[in-house]
């Protein structure tokens, strides 16, 4: 098949719960029939899977077609966090396009609650169970606030700007039934929430939570009129910069370029952009290396735009993280799944207005003291 004939032709999410009700096999599952009824395909069309879950292992995604009792001829693990369930949608839309898959589904979630992310996150790599928890590791707060700490001094954004992003997040949240957060949210009630680790307060801190998120890609064709999403331009880069940190740049700087001149489109010509948002500063940082800011100035651009569903720049519009919770590997994979709802003019009460193309970005593998992998996509509605 010929590039852009093969795309995302479905979607579904597992409802989000602040403690599991079901196994994560339940959650996927969940997911899963909700994306093959939204693209109207069978069970038993799927021969590619593609699965980013915690906790997962000893299972993996061909161990996942067993338990759903389904025959592939494709699949793959995510191997890089919150990064890796969008990178796993560019290869499925790769897969399909060569001929190796004719349907692939891919699957992100987790069943979690608070307790058990902090037993997960003491082992979440070598360089963490190794280097940080014998020294009382305090969990990703503590990285993320040198990383606050040091994006402030060296450019001067306050908290109030971070404030900003979060409050506007929140007023997103509120039409969406599945954002565990979503009751109003003042700059005053963020500016007080209780303290973290300096200067992360309450609401910089994204929830970990149960609940899972799916795509479905396969021929355009098949997709009903308007229904179907194109993947126009995909990147990821890992480690950089090798050895900094607490960086306050992400690998997006590194292909951005790339993925502009490759998608055909710039950074202003975006009607949405869905961000990785474990914390209000990541979200900022990505918003500056991706382009719709110069490095250094998203305070500025911050205080200048409104990035509700039907602000200048309408950014997370189904609330984020931040808002809807982390519900494990689906934290890669909500941001995609809320691009397309939007694309296909499906987003209810927080639907952008003529959204026609939206930049999905990913970011996670957590080491020592700092993300390693970035990715982003640029996705497009269908005619």
């Amino acid at each position: 098949m010929s590039v852009h004939q093969v795309g995302i032709i479905g979607y579904g999410t597992a409802r989000y719960d602040k403690r599991p009700r079901q196994t994560l096999y339940g959650y996927l599952a969940e997911a899963a029939r909700a994306a093959l009824a939204s693209g109207g395909v069978h069970k038993n069309e799927i021969d590619g899977l593609s699965v980013d879950a915690v906790n997962f292992a000893p299972d993996n995604a061909v161990t996942a077609s067993e338990a759903f009792g389904i025959s592939i001829s494709w699949s793959e693990i995510s191997t890089s966090g919150g990064a890796g369930a969008l990178t796993n949608v560019a290869n499925a839309v790769r897969a399909v396009e060569s001929g190796l898959a004719k349907y692939v589904l891919c699957l992100a979630g987790g069943a979690q609650d608070v307790a058990m992310f902090h037993q997960r996150i003491s082992r979440f790599n070598s360089a963490i169970s190794d280097y940080l928890t014998p020294h009382g590791f305090g969990g990703m707060p503590g990285i993320f606030a040198l990383v606050q700490q040091k994006h402030m001094l060296q450019f001067g954004t306050t908290r109030e700007q971070f404030g900003k992003l979060a409050v506007d997040f929140r007023i997103n949240a509120q039409h969406n039934e599945n954002a565990l957060l979503r009751g109003p949210m003042s700059l005053d009630d963020y500016l007080n929430a209780p303290l973290i680790a300096e200067p992360l307060r309450l609401f910089d801190c994204v929830l970990p939570c149960a609940g899972a998120e799916a795509i479905l890609v396969g021929p355009l064709d098949r997709a009903a009129a308007g229904k179907g999403v194109r993947l126009l331009a995909a990147r990821e880069r890992h480690n950089h910069v090798p050895g900094e940190i607490a960086p306050v740049r992400g690998g997006w700087e590194a292909f951005r370029d790339e993925l502009y001149q490759q998608a055909g489109y710039a950074a202003r010509e975006m009607d949405f952009v869905q961000v990785y948002d474990d914390f209000p500063v990541m979200a900022a940082m990505q918003l500056e290396d991706l382009g719709f800011c110069p490095k250094g100035e998203v305070g500025h651009f911050i205080d200048n735009n409104r990035f509700t569903f039907d602000g200048t720049l309408p950014v997370n519009t189904g609330g984020g993280q931040l808002s809807c919770g982390q519900a494990g590997g689906s934290a890669g994979l909500i941001s995609v799944v809320e691009a397309v709802r939007q694309l296909r003019n499906e987003g209810g009460g927080r639907q952008v207005a003529n959204a026609r193309r939206g930049l999905v970005s990913g970011f996670g593998m957590i080491s020592y003291g700092r993300g390693l992998a970035s990715s982003a996509a640029i996705l497009e509605s269908h005619a």
